[in-house]
Protein backbone atom coordinates (compact mmCIF):
# COMPACT_ATOMS: atom_id res chain seq x y z
CA UNK A 1 0.00 0.00 0.00
CA UNK A 2 1.44 3.61 -0.86
CA UNK A 3 1.71 5.81 1.99
CA UNK A 4 1.08 9.49 2.05
CA UNK A 5 4.42 11.49 2.70
CA UNK A 6 5.04 14.87 4.13
CA UNK A 7 7.29 17.99 3.30
CA UNK A 8 7.00 21.53 4.35
CA UNK A 9 5.24 22.37 1.45
CA UNK A 10 4.14 19.42 -0.13
CA UNK A 11 1.79 15.99 0.58
CA UNK A 12 2.78 12.94 -1.42
CA UNK A 13 -0.08 10.72 -1.75
CA UNK A 14 -1.56 8.29 -4.07
CA UNK A 15 -3.42 9.18 -6.88
CA UNK A 16 -7.08 9.19 -7.40
CA UNK A 17 -8.85 9.01 -10.19
CA UNK A 18 -10.43 11.96 -9.60
CA UNK A 19 -7.04 13.23 -10.20
CA UNK A 20 -7.36 12.18 -13.86
CA UNK A 21 -8.29 15.77 -15.41
CA UNK A 22 -5.56 17.20 -13.91
CA UNK A 23 -3.00 14.66 -15.14
CA UNK A 24 -4.16 14.97 -18.59
CA UNK A 25 -3.73 19.13 -18.71
CA UNK A 26 -1.12 19.22 -16.63
CA UNK A 27 1.66 16.14 -18.20
CA UNK A 28 -0.48 17.06 -21.48
CA UNK A 29 1.49 20.30 -22.12
CA UNK A 30 4.36 19.76 -24.98
CA UNK A 31 7.13 20.69 -23.25
CA UNK A 32 6.70 18.19 -20.38
CA UNK A 33 5.71 15.49 -23.24
CA UNK A 34 9.31 16.90 -24.89
CA UNK A 35 11.16 16.10 -21.71
CA UNK A 36 9.39 12.26 -20.68
CA UNK A 37 10.08 8.95 -22.71
CA UNK A 38 7.09 7.88 -21.60
CA UNK A 39 4.54 10.87 -21.88
CA UNK A 40 2.23 11.31 -24.87
CA UNK A 41 1.28 14.64 -26.53
CA UNK A 42 -1.37 14.93 -27.29
CA UNK A 43 -2.40 13.68 -24.26
CA UNK A 44 -5.44 11.55 -25.06
CA UNK A 45 -9.08 11.71 -23.26
CA UNK A 46 -9.16 8.79 -21.03
CA UNK A 47 -5.06 8.16 -20.62
CA UNK A 48 -4.72 9.28 -17.15
CA UNK A 49 -7.37 6.97 -15.69
CA UNK A 50 -5.68 4.13 -17.63
CA UNK A 51 -2.53 5.36 -15.88
CA UNK A 52 -3.68 6.07 -12.78
CA UNK A 53 -5.40 2.30 -12.21
CA UNK A 54 -2.30 0.85 -14.04
CA UNK A 55 0.25 2.62 -11.26
CA UNK A 56 -2.05 1.39 -8.57
CA UNK A 57 -1.53 -1.92 -9.41
CA UNK A 58 2.14 -1.71 -9.29
CA UNK A 59 1.77 0.16 -5.92
CA UNK A 60 -0.38 -2.92 -4.60
CA UNK A 61 2.25 -5.66 -5.98
CA UNK A 62 5.29 -3.27 -4.62
CA UNK A 63 7.05 -2.64 -7.88
CA UNK A 64 6.37 1.35 -8.32
CA UNK A 65 5.50 3.60 -6.30
CA UNK A 66 3.59 6.49 -8.03
CA UNK A 67 3.07 9.51 -5.72
CA UNK A 68 0.77 12.75 -6.77
CA UNK A 69 2.74 16.19 -5.79
CA UNK A 70 0.39 18.35 -3.61
CA UNK A 71 0.61 21.36 -2.48
CA UNK A 72 -0.01 21.82 1.38
CA UNK A 73 -1.32 25.61 0.73
CA UNK A 74 -3.89 24.64 -1.56
CA UNK A 75 -4.08 21.15 -2.08
CA UNK A 76 -3.34 21.68 -5.43
CA UNK A 77 -1.80 18.65 -7.68
CA UNK A 78 1.33 20.06 -9.43
CA UNK A 79 2.43 16.86 -10.68
CA UNK A 80 4.40 13.05 -10.04
CA UNK A 81 7.68 11.52 -8.36
CA UNK A 82 7.76 8.03 -8.75
CA UNK A 83 9.90 5.17 -7.39
CA UNK A 84 9.86 2.27 -10.03
CA UNK A 85 11.52 -1.20 -8.36
CA UNK A 86 13.88 -3.60 -9.28
CA UNK A 87 13.25 -5.99 -6.30
CA UNK A 88 15.90 -8.32 -6.87
CA UNK A 89 18.77 -5.67 -6.96
CA UNK A 90 17.41 -3.44 -4.26
CA UNK A 91 17.41 -0.71 -6.65
CA UNK A 92 15.13 2.06 -7.92
CA UNK A 93 14.50 4.41 -10.80
CA UNK A 94 13.69 7.91 -9.67
CA UNK A 95 11.25 9.83 -12.17
CA UNK A 96 9.78 12.81 -11.75
CA UNK A 97 7.55 15.89 -13.64
CA UNK A 98 6.01 19.02 -12.64
CA UNK A 99 2.94 20.96 -14.20
CA UNK A 100 5.02 23.66 -16.09
CA UNK A 101 3.58 26.55 -14.02
CA UNK A 102 5.61 25.16 -10.85
CA UNK A 103 8.58 24.78 -12.82
CA UNK A 104 11.57 26.68 -10.85
CA UNK A 105 10.37 26.74 -7.14
CA UNK A 106 12.15 24.11 -5.97
CA UNK A 107 9.20 21.59 -5.64
CA UNK A 108 10.77 18.75 -7.84
CA UNK A 109 13.70 18.90 -4.92
CA UNK A 110 12.02 19.02 -2.10
CA UNK A 111 9.75 16.20 -3.33
CA UNK A 112 12.55 13.80 -4.04
CA UNK A 113 14.17 14.25 -1.26
CA UNK A 114 11.27 13.16 0.35
CA UNK A 115 11.18 10.06 -1.67
CA UNK A 116 14.51 9.40 -1.33
CA UNK A 117 14.63 8.99 2.13
CA UNK A 118 11.40 7.00 1.97
CA UNK A 119 13.23 4.64 -0.67
CA UNK A 120 16.58 4.10 1.52
CA UNK A 121 15.19 4.05 5.09
CA UNK A 122 11.74 2.27 4.46
CA UNK A 123 11.88 0.16 1.31
CA UNK A 124 15.55 -0.71 2.28
CA UNK A 125 16.72 0.42 -0.92
CA UNK A 126 20.55 0.30 -1.72
CA UNK A 127 21.00 2.39 -4.85
CA UNK A 128 18.54 5.07 -6.39
CA UNK A 129 19.15 6.34 -9.84
CA UNK A 130 17.20 8.90 -12.42
CA UNK A 131 17.46 9.09 -16.29
CA UNK A 132 17.03 12.65 -18.21
CA UNK A 133 17.75 13.89 -21.70
CA UNK A 134 20.87 16.09 -22.16
CA UNK A 135 18.41 18.31 -23.41
CA UNK A 136 16.52 18.68 -19.93
CA UNK A 137 19.58 20.08 -17.67
CA UNK A 138 16.87 21.40 -15.19
CA UNK A 139 16.24 17.90 -14.40
CA UNK A 140 19.76 16.88 -14.11
CA UNK A 141 20.27 19.90 -11.92
CA UNK A 142 17.73 18.29 -9.20
CA UNK A 143 19.48 14.86 -9.32
CA UNK A 144 22.93 16.88 -8.26
CA UNK A 145 20.72 18.97 -5.70
CA UNK A 146 20.02 15.25 -4.85
CA UNK A 147 23.76 14.46 -4.35
CA UNK A 148 23.48 12.07 -6.86
CA UNK A 149 26.73 11.74 -8.83
CA UNK A 150 26.84 11.31 -12.67
CA UNK A 151 27.49 8.10 -13.81
CA UNK A 152 27.54 8.30 -17.72
CA UNK A 153 25.72 9.46 -20.56
CA UNK A 154 24.38 7.27 -23.25
CA UNK A 155 24.21 8.55 -26.96
CA UNK A 156 21.19 8.28 -28.90
CA UNK A 157 19.74 5.87 -26.28
CA UNK A 158 16.13 6.62 -26.78
CA UNK A 159 13.54 6.92 -29.93
CA UNK A 160 11.32 10.31 -28.83
CA UNK A 161 9.13 11.26 -31.83
CA UNK A 162 11.63 10.18 -34.58
CA UNK A 163 14.49 11.56 -32.89
CA UNK A 164 17.47 9.72 -31.09
CA UNK A 165 17.85 11.45 -27.96
CA UNK A 166 21.27 11.21 -25.32
CA UNK A 167 20.64 10.38 -21.85
CA UNK A 168 23.01 10.54 -18.49
CA UNK A 169 22.58 8.73 -15.87
CA UNK A 170 22.81 10.01 -12.10
CA UNK A 171 22.69 7.78 -9.14
CA UNK A 172 23.17 7.56 -5.48
CA UNK A 173 23.71 4.56 -3.17
CA UNK A 174 22.42 4.55 0.66
CA UNK A 175 25.56 4.50 2.23
CA UNK A 176 26.81 7.96 0.13
CA UNK A 177 22.71 8.83 1.07
CA UNK A 178 23.60 8.22 4.66
CA UNK A 179 26.82 10.19 5.09
CA UNK A 180 24.95 13.15 3.69
CA UNK A 181 22.25 12.92 5.89
CA UNK A 182 24.93 13.76 9.32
Amino acid sequence: MLPTLETDRLILRPFELSDASEVQRLAGHIEIAQMTLSIPHPYPDGGAEIWIRSSKNNSREGNGFPFAVVTKDEDKLIGCISLNLSKPHRKAELGYWLGKPYWGQGYSTEAARRVLSFGFQELGLNKIYAIAMVKNPASANVMKKLGMKWEGELKEHILKWDVFEDIVYYGIRKSEYESQQI
